[in-house]
């Protein structure tokens, strides 16, 4: 099923792991069990992202490791956790990177079943899945590579965060099945929700933040669906220690007659994210109407 994304690794000996720039525990996890299953194949990997690792991730441990240099002496990009052009703008506006993956083989990694909208030639590797560390895994199964310890507790961390604990409504017995494998090979979840928790302590600072966007929340569609619009300002002020985002979405998801909760973040140069939950099982869609994935 795998057999393009195998030989292109396979065929590789430096390989850079590329996060887009809305990095989340899903898009960490699965790049650090890359560089652990990958180094333990004979490679050597770098991880890249053009923006910091925010603070709320920082429970995951190996996340210092991310650079945001690009190694354009690569052989191979492995793109994890979206195929969505506008997530790479910050990547592509660098003219050795964007000549680098105009020119080098890249491998796609995801589990968005959204329609690529990369400009440049690319190999998919795509499962639909509850997170991309599912696909890894499936990925490293197929091609019989190591899964460490310390790998499998990175997929796991992975799968965690994009199904919020196994939550989610696109959770199925597989996700189940494969959170028992990774337990076997070593994974711990309390040990992953001991760290979670401790990162997500919060300082009076934002817990008045929290408040304050709370009370912007709007409602639309006959209270159908909850937006909230986080500026720019807010996003310098309160991001390194925790992303706005994540403070209110789920809390507006489980308001009353809610179906869908949407987070709008503005950015100098006219740029829009949208960070998406729903009660209908619909984020992906949405998501994907507008170039990304979710």
């Amino acid at each position: 099923m795998f057999d393009q994304a195998i030989n292109l690794i396979t065929a590789a000996n430096k390989i850079i792991v590329i996060q887009a720039e809305n990095p989340d525990g899903d898009s960490l996890g699965s790049s650090l069990a890359l560089e652990e299953i990958l180094g333990d194949a004979g490679k050597k990997v770098t991880m890249y992202c053009p923006v910091e690792i925010p603070k709320y991730l920082r429970y995951i441990s190996g996340w210092d490791r991310v650079v945001q240099d690009f190694d354009s002496k690569a052989d191979l990009a492995i793109i994890v956790d979206t195929s969505a052009g506008v997530l790479l703008g910050k990547v592509l506006d660098i003219p050795s990177a964007r000549n680098f993956l105009d020119t080098r083989p890249v491998l796609v990694i995801d589990h968005h079943e959204t329609e690529s909208t990369l400009s440049f030639e690319h190999t998919m590797a795509l499962k639909e899945a509850v997170a991309t560390s599912e696909v890894i895994y499936d990925i490293a199964i197929e091609a019989n590579w190591t899964i460490n310890e310390r790998a499998a507790g990175h997929m796991l961390e992975a799968l965690l965060s994009d199904s919020l604990g196994l939550t989610t409504q696109n959770v199925t017995a597989n996700s189940y099945h494969l959170a028992a494998k990774l337990t076997e090979l070593g994974a711990s979840v309390s040990q992953i929700e001991g760290a979670r928790r401790e990162f997500m302590k919060k300082s009076p600072e934002i817990l008045k933040y929290k408040g304050e966007l709370i009370s912007r929340i709007e409602y639309y569609l006959d209270g159908k669906l909850a937006v909230v619009r986080i500026p720019w300002e807010d996003i310098q002020a309160y991001s390194d220690q925790y992303n706005p985002s994540v403070l209110v979405l789920d809390e507006m998801r489980l308001v009353e007659n809610v179906e869908v909760a949407v987070a709008i973040k503005t950015y100098p140069d006219g740029k829009l994210t949208g960070k998406l939950r729903s009660n209908l099982g619909v984020s992906s869609t949405i998501a994907g109407y507008f170039g990304g994935g979710g």
